[in-house]
């Protein structure tokens, strides 16, 4: 599995807006076994994606999707920065299948 943790600042006052696109962005993602966004309590304008793919090739992928594209068009204008960003290698968890 591939797995993904960053952290996106959003331009003042759109953090909701952001959060909607890319929940309405991340829709039927072959390959995609988790996506969660999640507002940052501490940030008003942070956000956190989680992320967790079968494999490296099935995220790459996803990112040629027309629901992606579309959101990555209209999300990048409301982003301020992306504060940080981990590549993961997931073995499991609730929802997800132990790898070898």
């Amino acid at each position: 599995m591939f797995g993904l943790i960053g952290k996106i600042v959003a331009l003042p006052g759109q953090r909701d807006a952001l959060v909607s696109i890319l929940l309405e962005g991340s829709a039927k993602m072959p390959g995609c076994r988790s996506y969660v966004v999640a507002r940052d309590p501490k940030a008003p304008d942070a956000i956190w994606v989680t992320e967790v793919w079968d494999s490296q090739e099935s995220h790459r992928a996803s990112l040629a999707l027309p629901s992606v594209q579309a959101a990555i068009a209209q999300g990048k204008p409301l982003i301020q920065e992306f504060a940080e960003y981990h590549a993961t290698e997931p073995v499991g968890g609730v929802g997800l299948f132990a790898v070898d």
